[in-house]
């Protein structure tokens, strides 16, 4: 049996500094953001998250986005809840990571934070901070140290895994998904996405994981031989999860495994785009606990904020 972390780290004090907010504010929820805000909470350092009105991350067991749906979310024990503006100390106060919708971080201009984290991982180069912040980390590509951040963590999976540049890029994006690339699923086409299965079961070849339903263009009703309830869904836009109709797109299992991520049932998605990962391991704890990668990018940027001496005893003092 495969040990479990133990829940045994300490609780962020208020006695942790004078800062009335938080010390990081970290851009994105993602799994591996979501690696990044564990490794600063158990190492004592208050995280505040934003994020998008609908996050798209995959793997949502571990991703504190998912506070954004469900109002509240726990990984590992660490709970996030969604929160405004207000009520930001009374969740930091309660020992919870607060996350906040703001993609754009306004909260800048509002309330003081010394470290932004920006783990949304877009692979391009990110538009400015509304204000300049004592230190901008970045994570992978996009990202370039001494010109639009600070600081910037290795991503890719290689004997530079979160390492910390000071100067310079990250290795570029391969525009391959690491592994077996059939573990990826991608949108066939553009539409909203119905899921068919959920996060965490086990999946057999050529399942039906999930299935986007494109909008239909009304013509002539003998066209579309459709009936007055089946006219009016169309119309007003409204699905069927439970129903598979016949211009639904299927997508299917690649292989035999566990269905290791999804992206929130009913979003719209485009041709293309990442909305699911089946593992061939087919081990459950996948779904419950960030991976390795997550904890080394993380191990990173606590690097990358700790060694910095006029941060460290704002953060402990």
């Amino acid at each position: 049996m495969r040990s479990q972390p133990r829940n045994n780290w300490r609780t962020p004090s208020k006695r942790m500094s004078k800062n009335k907010i938080a010390h990081v504010l970290l851009r994105g929820g993602g799994d591996l953001a979501t690696g990044v805000a564990l490794r600063l909470y158990r190492a004592g350092i208050r995280v505040v998250i934003t994020e998008l009105a609908q996050p798209l991350a995959v793997r949502r067991t571990v991703s504190f986005a998912e506070a954004v749906y469900a109002g509240h979310h726990a990984v590992e024990g660490v709970a996030a809840r969604l929160v405004n503006r207000d009520q930001l100390q009374a969740s930091l106060d309660a020992g919870e990571i607060p996350v906040l919708i703001d993609p754009d971080a306004g909260i800048l201009t509002t309330f003081h934070f010394p470290i932004v984290v920006d783990a949304r991982l877009m692979k391009q180069v990110p538009s400015p901070l509304l204000i300049p912040v004592p230190l901008h980390i970045g994570l992978g590509p996009g990202f370039h140290a001494g010109e639009n951040c600070h600081a910037v963590i290795e991503t890719r999976r290689s004997h530079t895994l979160g390492r910390v540049y000071w100067n310079g890029t990250t290795q570029p994006d391969s525009g391959e998904p690491e592994g077996d690339p059939r573990r990826v699923l991608r949108a066939p086409v553009d539409g909203l996405l119905v899921s068919k299965v959920k996060i965490g079961e086990h999946v057999e070849d050529g399942q039906v994981l999930a299935v986007i339903q494109q909008p239909v263009i009304l013509r002539e009703r003998s066209d579309l031989r459709i009936s007055d309830n089946d006219d009016e869904t169309l119309r007003s836009g409204s699905h069927r999860p439970d129903v598979l109709r016949e211009s639904d797109i299927k997508v299917v299992s690649p292989f035999g495994g566990l269905l290791r991520g999804l992206i929130h049932d009913g979003l719209h998605v485009t041709e293309g785009m990442k909305i699911g990962d089946v593992d061939a391991r087919n081990d459950a704890s996948a779904c419950r606990l960030v991976s390795d990668k997550a904890l080394a990018i993380g191990g990173g940027v606590l690097e990358a904020i700790l060694s910095k001496e006029e941060l460290r005893n704002k953060i402990y003092s």
